[in-house]
């Protein structure tokens, strides 16, 4: 004989489940506020002229995405002559701007390749380091000029900015090889490599910034896209540079955020989330996470609003170079705040 289940029991058990249903969407709204909300605002309205500094980055930024983008193209190990004029061209310009660069040798699919890097020492705690980094490898068959040509740009023109600082804490600028697949997450990486040998030699980085995908933005409303729900969150207009690391980095985005929104006339916004987010490792930042440093990455946002990349048409001209230049003399200050010196 079949037992008859008491219909009060049923109510209950939806109420319950009704109760829970009710409790898990409130707990994740309160987890997605707690990731997107950041100090100070962001800028609103038309952008103001560009200043002379400005105006001379722009021409400097297009410069260099040209040559990586144009005159080299494709950059991998599976390219060597465009490998070698890729880190000769880095070399060059950093050492025209004053800076003795060092490299940093590895080995990888029987392929020596290099991480190269300048010091600006810190003069009250030159053991706290902040370290600025953007990879200047490609895809195959891809010319880069937004990844990675935009990032190493605007690290160029950050070392000329920054040549003449006097940080209380040292800031390094590292141009990292083999970003990209296969080597993406994998121990292969040059940043994977520089991440290793700083904890192996337990150095103090107290900050990572990674300069991913720069160059892509638009006013057009639906331009921005995002993985759900962030879009209720976000604008829809792909007219913002944001600010992204992983929980344990909040403090650091946070405080990155902070200083580019008190000093920069342009839009930005930042997330610090857990690590399955789409998009939200993927670069060289994730290899300082995995030895334990905060770590962020500042970036358009590349494929949630950039639709050639990773294609034979992420070309020069399609770059804003002018707003990028907005956001390379916004991180100037931010750099410094990092750093412990007066903007």
């Amino acid at each position: 004989m079949k037992r008859r289940t008491h219909p009060h029991k049923n109510r209950q058990w939806l109420m319950t489940l009704c109760w829970l249903i009710i409790l898990t969407l409130v707990l994740l709204m309160c987890s997605l506020f707690a990731f997107t909300q950041m100090p100070g605002s962001s800028f609103r309205g038309p952008l103001p002229e560009l200043t002379a500094q400005e105006r001379l980055s722009a021409e400097r930024l297009s410069a260099h995405v040209h040559v990586l983008a144009d005159d080299i193209g494709p950059r991998n190990i599976w390219t060597p002559p465009s490998m070698d004029s890729t880190v000769s061209y880095i070399e060059k310009v950093l050492s025209n701007i004053g800076y003795a660069v060092r490299t940093q040798e590895f080995n990888e699919y029987d392929v020596i390749s290099l991480n190269l890097e300048v010091e600006i020492p810190g003069s009250l705690h030159p053991d706290e380091i902040v370290v600025i980094g953007a990879h200047y490898d490609t895809v195959a068959h891809c010319p880069g000029a937004n990844d990675n040509g935009s990032g190493v740009a605007a690290l160029l023109e950050l070392a000329r900015l920054l040549v003449e600082s006097r940080p209380d804490r040292t800031i390094r600028l590292v141009a990292f090889a083999n970003e990209e697949p296969p080597f993406f997450f994998s121990k292969s990486m040059g940043s994977r490599h520089y991440a290793r040998r700083s904890r192996e030699g337990h150095e103090n980085i107290t900050g990572m910034l990674t300069l991913e995908t720069m160059g892509s933005y638009s006013d057009e409303p639906g331009s921005q896209h995002y993985p759900f729900p962030f879009s209720y969150f976000y604008p829809d207009s792909a007219n913002f540079v944001a600010f992204v690391g992983n929980i344990k980095s909040r403090n650091l985005v946070r405080q990155a955020i902070s200083a580019f929104r008190s000093h920069a006339r342009f839009p930005a916004e930042g997330l610090a989330g857990p690590f399955f987010i789409t998009g939200l490792g993927w670069s060289d930042h994730w290899s300082f996470w995995q030895e334990g440093y905060p770590a962020i990455m500042v970036t358009d946002t590349a494929f949630f609003r950039y639709n050639a990349y990773h294609t034979k048409a992420d070309t020069a001209e399609k770059l804003d170079y002018e707003r990028l230049a907005r956001v390379v003399s916004g991180l100037v200050p931010t750099i410094l705040d990092l750093a412990g010196a007066e903007p």
